[in-house]
């Protein structure tokens, strides 16, 4: 073994431990005993070296081995399957990337939502299979002091259900949505069997009623798909062209929910700045220390979750997959930020 090679396993072994140790437990006792079992298994680990550093995250190979049929088992049923199709794992894993797309997100981005006049045209970043572009297609169950307020679609309630705990006096209301598209580096369809089971591989064992939810959701997306644009939206040009598709007579929303952290802080920079010159509403959930754009500005220490902001202004402390919002635009200065 060369000392290139050396070095990749040794990445793959300290990526590994670190997981199992600081993030899948509490969420996936399966997935712990995976990642501890790799970084103790030089074989294992020489195999994932393969995979480029940029793809072989423990969800996204754990996914994919799932996704191509390894057991969902004990680690050694698991450890002996990879083994023997390890060229396989190699291969897929080499051409995708993390790209969970968690209706339930929709829960969190509501309330801005329901600051925004519509009609609405709405532009995701980031998009994936798209499952984040249908908030006025979903149903809402909304836990709070005063008791569970529901929300439906005008058709009745949908098969996708999205329960999230609230506190404060959040607007709370179905956006009217016109049209919707996304961008992402490479689109999902929600109607291809692949991406399909590709999309629901990647919940992890152990977290009861995603698959359904997503399952659901994806089939909401099948029969009207989104307009899905496979691209860079760091390039200003790529996010003005996508905008420039959007009604005239709909008030373009911007929403990247969850994806900046994901991209290099250059590029993030060059799409916040994009996004300041169009005529359109941003919408973000985002880490609080993440960038400087909050006005005013938040203390991450003291937040209590990631930031649900309207155009750079902080709304509410929210679970960045919507199990939770904690409105806070009273402490800040309302919903009035341009944007």
């Amino acid at each position: 073994m060369d000392e290139a090679d050396a070095h990749e396993r040794a990445a793959v072994v300290e990526r590994y431990a670190r997981f199992a140790r600081d993030e899948a437990p509490g969420r996936s006792p399966l997935y712990a005993e995976w990642a501890d079992g790799v970084a103790s298994d030089p074989e294992l680990a020489a195999i994932l070296a393969r995979i480029p550093a940029t793809r072989r995250q423990p969800p996204l190979v754990f996914a994919v081995t799932r996704m191509l049929g390894a057991p969902e088992g004990a680690f050694p049923a698991w450890a002996a399957w990879l083994v023997e199709h390890g060229e396989e794992v190699v291969a897929e894993a080499s051409v995708r990337r993390l790209q969970t797309n968690e209706p339930q997100r929709c829960a969190a981005l509501l309330p801005a939502l329901a600051t925004v006049d519509g009609p609405i045209a709405l532009l995701e970043v980031g998009a994936s299979g798209g499952l984040c572009l249908y908030p006025d297609r979903y149903s809402y169950r909304y836990r709070g002091s005063g008791g569970v307020l529901a929300l439906d679609p005008d058709a009745g309630a949908s098969p996708v259900v999205l329960e999230c705990d609230v506190t404060g006096e959040p607007p709370l209301r179905l956006p009217e949505v016109v049209w919707r598209a996304g961008i992402d580096l490479e689109p999902l369809d929600a109607a291809d069997v692949g991406d399909r089971r590709f999309l629901m591989s990647l919940v992890w064992p152990g977290e009861s009623g995603r698959t359904e939810r997503i399952a659901a959701a994806l089939d909401i997306a099948a029969a009207e798909p989104p307009h899905l644009i496979a691209g860079d939206a760091s390039d200003p040009e790529v996010l003005r062209a996508a905008a420039a598709l959007a009604p005239a007579d709909a008030t373009l929303v911007i929403s990247t929910p969850g994806v900046l952290p994901h991209i290099p802080r250059a590029g993030r920079e060059r799409l916040l700045d994009a996004v300041r010159t169009l005529d359109a509403v941003w919408i973000t959930i985002d880490p609080p220390a993440l960038h400087d754009r909050w006005r005013p500005p938040v203390d991450a220490a003291s937040w209590g979750g990631f930031v649900l902001g309207r155009g750079g202004h902080p709304l509410a402390a929210v679970d960045p997959l919507g199990s939770f919002v904690h409105w806070r635009a009273w402490l800040t200065g309302g919903t009035d930020a341009a944007g």
